[in-house]
């Protein structure tokens, strides 16, 4: 009898580290087929259009879909008990997206490969719980600090090419791979097994006490500041500014990776930092650090300021975002999980359309430089503001006792 609970026991481990390795491979190639072409697109789509505010325009469908799709996306996979069918279908619109963009004649088919691929992005939802839902619920900050990292390198493979794809192929050259990279990031998720969860029919008032609790929106809304800037500077418009300085199509894609080198490593540190610090005072350092950034992008007469600013934002990017993530489901039982991840990631991609689109409107009328200061005095203004209103947690407190990310 003992035997047999040992055996069991073991299976159980062996088969939780085989969907762990599983899911971190998806999660992988995911990211990767949507990141292959981003260093370059701002500048790609500028070939298309004269106007900033049209570029900003195509960028902003990437958010602005998933801010749409997300929340229902996670009331859904509550729903019907499973999440499998939603990330399956996620990658197969990565490709679908791509394709669309690499033989887009015109800013409109930008815009709506852009959009798919926003879509497309939306599968991070369920992705991120069915992945948190391998690990203790208390480890909530260190399974999304995991899978942020793992996400973050196949972006920074992807980007790391994609300047000397475009010397290859041209601008096309990296969609095409990228519908590559999706259609085998389909195929590693089917041999996936997934345990269907009893359904879970959404009711208006269980949706709307979850909309309203302080330990959800508030780090949402937090997230939201931050992806703004992220999606205004280092991955819109601070690569046309580059451009602009000299940068050629490999330059940009070295600045993209390493803001996005950086950020990783800004989460694979986050969980540790969070334990020492306290949640709170982290991500009010991480938004002085990401406004300091910005504010050398506003005075950058070269690429070394750019660079600089690059490396402020991706890392204050990177550790607030798994905690802040982490936060919005800490105290959210398992049944309601997906939903909350769906709002607190709709509410975060808000962000993720404001930031190109608002910014492409600035940029238009003032330029490019003039936009970054306002973007850094906003992003400072209300980050602070919301940080104040945080629900207070002590440094080393049990939730926040979490072993070092590995």
């Amino acid at each position: 009898m003992v035997e047999e609970s040992r055996s069991e026991a073991e299976w159980t481990a062996r088969r939780r580290r085989t969907l762990i390795g599983l899911y971190a491979l998806v999660t992988f190639l995911f990211w990767a087929s949507q990141y292959l072409y981003v260093p370059t697109l701002p500048t790609y789509t500028k070939t298309k259009t004269d106007s900033l505010a049209l570029v900003g325009l195509v960028l902003s469908q990437y958010g602005l879909w998933q801010a749409v799709t997300r929340f229902p996306l996670g009331i859904a996979a509550d729903w019907i008990g499973r999440r499998k069918p939603f990330i399956l279908t996620g990658m197969i619109l990565a490709g679908l997206g791509a394709l669309t963009m690499a033989t887009a004649g015109s800013v409109r088919g930008l815009a709506l490969g852009r959009a798919i691929t926003g879509v497309a992005a939306s599968t991070w939802v369920p992705l991120t719980v069915v992945f948190s839902s391998l690990f203790p619920a208390e480890e909530a900050v260190r399974a999304t600090a995991i899978l942020t990292a793992v996400g973050s390198s196949g972006r920074i493979v992807a980007t790391s090419v994609t300047g000397s794809l475009n010397q290859v192929g041209g601008y096309s050259l990296p969609f095409f791979l990228a519908v590559a990279v999706a259609a085998l990031a389909a195929i590693a998720l089917l041999p996936a097994r997934e345990e269907t969860r009893p359904r879970r029919q959404p009711s208006l008032g269980s949706l709307g006490r979850l909309i309203v609790r302080r330990d959800v929106l508030l780090p949402s809304l937090l997230a939201a500041v931050s992806q703004y800037a992220t999606w205004a500077i280092p991955l819109g418009f601070l690569p046309i500014l580059a451009k602009q300085m000299g940068a050629t199509d490999v330059t940009q894609s070295a600045l993209v990776s390493l803001h996005i080198v950086v950020m990783t490593m800004g989460s694979l540190v986050a969980a540790t930092i969070v334990k020492r610090t306290g949640p709170q005072k982290l991500v009010l350092g991480c938004f002085v650090l990401l406004s300091a950034g910005i504010v050398g992008a506003v005075l950058a007469r070269g690429l070394s300021m750019l660079t600089f600013a690059q490396v402020c934002v991706g890392l204050a990017h990177g550790v607030s975002y798994p905690v802040l993530m982490g936060m919005s489901i800490e105290k959210v039982v398992d049944a309601e999980r997906a939903t909350a991840m769906g709002l607190h990631q709709a509410v975060y991609a808000a962000g993720m359309f404001a930031g190109p689109w608002l910014s492409g409107l600035l940029a238009e009328a003032l330029g490019i430089q003039p936009m970054f200061g306002i973007t850094a005095l906003g992003c400072l203004a209300v980050g602070l503001f919301l940080v104040r209103l945080l629900p207070a947690q002590r440094a080393g407190s049990q939730t926040n006792e979490l072993p070092q990310v590995r």
